[in-house]
């Protein structure tokens, strides 16, 4: 087995820097859009064979070492009870929830009984791969989650979220409270159906300062965390996580995933050796010149160093990408051999 990112996420040592892309399976490769023709995204999310397929595209045309199955964060979120539409504009929540009383009804699911096509994705996928690579797990944290509860959908400013935080903060804390135990179910059942790393995305954690991310969204992460134990290496994704990288490392996290705006020698400079990194190429780098990528690519894995790094994105890979340019940057990632 290619069990390189497993022992990155653990910093054990690695023969070279192990490489996989968020958002790897998606509108960039001609084989995905080729299926999407056929079916809606939300069809997609739970069509355990098409899924499967989607999932090990980037696998078998790149082959990057790792393979994260395909679904889409707010999955368990409708599974609470939440009408949620998935458009190719984003997410849209009808009723936002933003009283005691909408966060009264919402339930905790149980995974296996309400949303049984992501265990039966996550099974395909393991036979399908035979252990060649590991396979990706992942879920929304519960800040990010209630962002698109509370918003009804994205947001330029996060207003909502942020009236409710600081004007009913107990709502707030009793939502994302409902939200870390649904998590907490929702990724045992990943770990159980076969998933062998889980990322929790808390992609707008960003939006938090500090104190505010110590206070909404640290805690029940940890909780995340706490609830997986050590089943599995558990990987932490903030979008402009520079201003909290040390209360993330706080989390229970095995790896940071960081994002562009702050090079990986800062941030291994400020958290340490408690944690693996992953990044954090500009997603938009690989929109460039293929000589870019290589020395991009180069800079970031010189700069990581040799133990307890994982070569990826800051963000998800951006549709409009050209296929060889993603090809550029999984190569250069498998040809690099460190210098120390």
């Amino acid at each position: 087995m290619n069990d390189r990112l497993l022992r990155a996420c653990r910093r054990q040592p690695v023969d070279r820097t192990p490489v996989w892309m968020m958002r790897q399976a998606g509108r960039y490769m001609k084989e995905y859009r080729e299926i999407r023709q056929k079916v809606s995204f939300l069809e997609l999310c739970k069509n355990p064979d098409l899924a499967a397929e989607v999932s090990l595209q980037p696998y078998r045309v790149l082959e990057v070492d790792a393979v994260i199955f395909f679904s889409d964060i707010l999955i368990p979120v409708e599974a609470m009870g939440v009408s949620v539409s998935l458009t190719d504009k984003g997410p849209e929540i009808a009723t936002p929830i933003r009283t005691q009383e909408a966060v009264d009804t919402l339930r905790i699911p149980d995974p296996a009984g309400e949303i049984p096509f992501v265990g039966a994705i996550l099974n395909r996928l393991r036979q399908e791969i035979q252990n060649a690579v590991p396979l990706i797990g992942f879920a929304g944290a519960p800040w990010t989650l209630a962002s698109y509860m509370v918003e009804g959908g994205g947001s330029k400013n996060f207003a909502e979220i942020k009236t409710l935080a600081f004007r009913e903060s107990r709502v707030l804390h009793n939502l994302l409270d409902t939200l870390a135990s649904t998590v907490s179910a929702y990724l045992l059942f990943q770990i159980e159906s076969g998933a062998q790393v889980i990322q929790l995305f808390d992609t707008w954690a960003g939006e938090l300062n500090r104190r505010d991310y110590e206070e909404f969204a640290l805690p029940y992460t940890r909780k995340i965390f706490e609830a997986i134990g050590h089943r599995v290496p558990g990987i932490l994704y903030v979008n402009g996580c520079a201003a909290i990288l040390e209360s993330m490392a706080n989390s229970g996290a095995d790896v940071l995933s960081v994002d562009w705006r702050i090079s990986l020698a800062e941030a291994r400079r400020r958290v340490g050796d408690r944690v693996a990194l992953q990044g954090n190429l500009d997603p938009c780098v690989l929109l460039g010149s293929k000589d870019r990528i290589v020395s991009r690519t180069s800079e970031i894995l010189e700069e990581a160093g040799p133990v307890g790094h994982i070569m990826n994105l800051g963000h998800g890979i951006l549709p409009s990408t050209p296929l060889e340019n993603a090809k550029a940057l999984i190569e250069t990632a498998k040809s690099h051999r460190h210098s120390r």
